[in-house]
């Protein structure tokens, strides 16, 4: 299993795109449809990395990003997306905190 370079609450910059995110979850490795890989992944990143799932920034969608496109962002303003409250409770020193689920 791959080890990871990030964890859920970190702001990120996607190197290709030059958009920031927050991490909303981790795979280990590529988990996804091998033809939106082919459709999507047009760098061909490594499937046996870790991917992640990622809140776009003045967006309304997430986006599913190999781990080798994205660097942590040095801005660590707050991200603007209509779901980040439904994961995250706070943003405190440069990274969101979970919500405390209740099953």
């Amino acid at each position: 299993m791959a080890e990871v370079k990030f964890s859920i609450g970190q702001i990120i910059h996607h190197k290709l795109f030059n958009y920031r995110g927050v991490i909303i979850d981790v795979d280990y490795k590529f988990l996804g449809d091998d033809n939106w890989y082919d459709a999507m992944a047009r760098s061909l990143p490594p499937k046996e990395q870790p991917w992640y799932h990622v809140l776009v920034h003045s967006g309304t969608h997430q986006t599913y990003v190999a781990e080798r496109n994205l660097m942590l962002s040095s801005n660590h303003d707050p991200i603007n997306h209509p779901f980040i409250e439904h994961y995250f409770a706070a943003l405190k020193k440069g990274c969101y905190q979970r919500k405390t689920r209740i099953n």
